[in-house]
């Protein structure tokens, strides 16, 4: 038994170091980053194949393969649903509409919203799929990624201007998601929609690449009270990550 646990371990270390490397590495790779016998890895590769959460490429690679589509789907749906409690309390602490995002593919997708009790608020259907360049939570989620990968996204989507203040600049943006890592949180300073400001954190030690935001009209949420959201932000994502258990 305590055997059969341990392979399920390594199949599921291999899938993650494939997604670590961006979903597709050679068997030699494997071996090399998980540090386990090249006949281990194959015979454990194999049987992913045949359930088809692994695919081998002509080129002899193995990469993710499609059933984990499935699972991953439904695994969003239910972190949306997860967050319900910890969105709650952030519109009652701080006031405004609170949101959950995901990184899926090169766009950030709203899983999750509570909104806001004023009569004037934002809104986002969840759902909704949004370029990370100029958002509180794309800038939240694009700071948890490596600075090359960063690039071939932005290569990928352009920078559109949204509004005057939207990031066009791709040095400009990587330099300003160092200071994001750097204080913990990213701002949209009216870079999505004229009047409207959001402060987003990344929820550090989530499943996948995810984060938290608030939003409300530049008017209600300046920036003088931004200081006063974060810590309450910041508190919010650690409790949530610590009730998903460890990831680990």
């Amino acid at each position: 038994m305590a055997e059969a646990v341990r392979s399920l371990e390594r199949a599921f270390e291999l899938l993650e170091h494939l997604a670590d490397a961006g979903g597709e590495m050679a068997l030699s790779e494997l071996t090399e980053v998980s540090g386990l016998p090249m006949p281990t890895i194959y015979r454990l590769m194999r049987t992913l194949v045949n359930r088809g959460y692994v695919r081998q490429e002509p080129s002899k690679r193995y990469a993710l393969g499609p059933r984990l589509i499935r699972l991953g789907e439904g695994a969003g749906r239910l972190l949306g649903s997860w967050a319900g409690p910890v969105l709650s309390r952030l519109v009652d602490e701080v006031g405004e509409t609170a949101n959950m995002a995901v990184l899926e593919g090169d766009e950030a997708v709203y899983v999750a919203q509570v909104p806001s009790r004023h009569s004037m608020r934002m809104f986002t259907e969840v759902g909704r799929r949004v370029q990370p360049h100029c958002t509180g939570v794309g800038k939240a989620l694009l700071s948890q990624l490596p600075e090359p990968k960063v690039r071939e996204i932005l290569g990928r989507t352009g920078m559109a201007a949204h509004t005057p203040n939207t990031f066009t600049d791709a040095e400009s943006l990587v330099a300003e998601l160092g200071r994001v890592r750097e204080r913990g949180y990213a701002l949209d300073e009216e870079e999505q929609e004229v009047g409207v400001r959001c402060v987003a954190v990344p929820l550090k030690g989530a499943p996948t690449l995810t984060a938290l935001s608030v939003s409300g009209p530049s008017g209600r949420l300046t920036r003088e009270i931004v200081p006063d959201v974060v810590p309450i932000m910041l508190d919010a994502a650690e409790r949530f990550t610590r009730e998903l258990g460890p990831v680990d």
